[in-house]
């Protein structure tokens, strides 16, 4: 398919902005916030984008970057497990198991600048330059080739804003975010215009940020909180237009989220229901850790709604046996969770509850939680051991959601099919005219 004049070196940019919904997007320009999204949406070429389960960023970009669902990458949340002998961590690059989009451009011969996504950290070898965007914590060991420290040092690169300032000090949080993107993008445009590239790609985390401490006070039109919300994406958008004049001629822009979000009205903590109704057990009343849960536990989650069955031969206490008693396990626990209510309303806080093999499928889908439980939009499934009550209203008041995503894509009409997020490393070899792998699940967009 020639969907645009062939030419000698293709550029194909990205401008990712964590978390930013459609609808949202839809207001803020009508509201004339963000002039530089409404002359995209204009084009009439803006689409809403699916996202994945469960609804996270590390697990949504990593599907973003490799085309594949989660039990082909092997990335199913922010937290995981190893069943036995037990321990907790965090999955980085080193746990992802699948090639992702900057090295299949780098192995095309293609040049790329990669800053900030999520899931990047340690940085891969590619052809260009990577910088590690989330779970990056050093500036030294946060990019590809490693001698580029030095500038982003002298940039006053930031990796990250500190999230914890949004529970503590919202003031402060709001200068730490907007420094933080400041010297994000200054980067971002000092490497634009210093080196070759075909492939560009600045995510912008510090929107996701912003929505987790601020979204209700947004969406309640709070007299201190609302316009500064308003004015940052104001920001964003404006950087946007700036990127998008610094683009080489005929460069394919590409601007997208990742998840949308809504207002989070109540954390609801699974193991607690776990533990009140008879499946999890701990040796002592206020545990620290899920290894000490005791021969009579039958399950337990982690963050966020995700349900591990205590399979006997798989966890390192287990006590459920295959097949049969598995299997009844998993349906009783499904149909019981599905009717989990909101004890101060009585509202319905389960939206859906998949096994596993009905949204996953690879050759890790056994690294998954046997359940995935997809909450109602205001309520968001926690991993906590200790919690007294089933439900919390807490400092985070902004929550991702699955169906409200965005895309646009410069220049082309989109198919009329639903897009989903596995659907852009397609697209983007489409635009370079590079064969798609048949590994790859999503399909092309164009």
């Amino acid at each position: 398919m020639n969907i645009f004049k062939k030419t000698k070196h293709p550029r194909v940019a990205v401008y990712s902005i964590d978390g930013i919904p459609f609808t949202f997007i839809e207001k803020m320009t009508q509201k004339g916030v963000m002039p530089n999204l409404e002359k995209l949406f204009k084009t009439g070429r803006c689409r809403s984008m699916n996202s994945v389960y469960p609804t996270i960023s590390s697990v949504a970009w990593s599907s973003f970057m490799t085309g594949v669902n989660p039990g082909m990458h092997n990335i199913f949340g922010f937290i995981d497990r190893e069943p036995n002998p037990f321990d907790m961590f965090i999955p980085t690059s080193k746990a992802m198991r699948a090639r992702t989009l900057w090295e299949y451009l780098s192995k095309a011969g293609k040049k790329v600048v990669v800053i900030n996504v999520p899931v990047t950290y340690p940085p891969r070898r590619v052809n260009g330059i990577l910088i590690s965007g989330f779970l990056a914590t050093k500036i030294d060991k946060c990019v590809y080739p490693p001698n580029y420290a030095d500038r982003l040092k002298a940039w006053n690169y930031r990796i990250d804003a500190d999230a914890w300032l949004g529970r503590k000090d919202k003031e402060k949080f709001m200068k730490d975010l907007i420094t933080t993107l400041e010297r994000r993008v200054f980067t971002a445009f000092q490497l634009m215009n210093s080196e070759e590239w075909n492939y560009f790609h600045l995510h912008i985390m510090e929107s996701d940020r912003i929505c987790h401490f601020l979204w209700e006070h947004w969406e309640n039109d709070d007299p201190l909180w609302a316009h500064r919300f308003e004015d940052f994406f104001n920001q964003i958008d404006r950087n946007l237009g700036e990127f998008q004049n610094r683009l080489p001629t005929g460069t394919k822009l590409i601007v997208m989220s990742d998840h949308g979000f809504c207002t989070l009205k109540k954390e609801v903590f699974l193991n607690k229901w776990l533990t009140d109704n008879g499946y999890l057990d701990f040796v002592r009343e206020k545990p620290e850790s899920l290894i000490e849960i005791t021969g009579d536990t039958r399950a337990y989650s982690l963050i966020p709604g995700r349900v591990y069955i205590n399979l006997k031969g798989r966890e390192w206490a287990g006590i459920v046996e295959p097949a049969s008693e598995y299997s009844d396990l998993c349906y009783e626990l499904k149909e019981k969770i599905a009717a989990i209510t909101d004890p101060d309303t009585g509202e319905q806080i389960v939206d859906k509850v998949y096994h596993r093999e009905e949204i996953y499928r690879g050759d890790y889908l056994n690294r998954a939680a046997d359940l995935i439980v997809i909450p109602k939009n205001g309520y968001e499934f926690k991993g906590n051991l200790t919690s007294d009550t089933l439900t919390f209203k807490g400092e985070l008041v902004g929550m991702h959601t699955y169906d409200d995503a965005f895309l646009y894509v410069d220049g082309l009409r989109l198919t009329d099919r639903q897009p989903e997020i596995i659907d852009l490393l397609p697209t983007i070899f489409e635009l370079f005219e590079i064969e798609t792998p048949s590994i790859i699940e999503g399909k092309s967009l164009l």
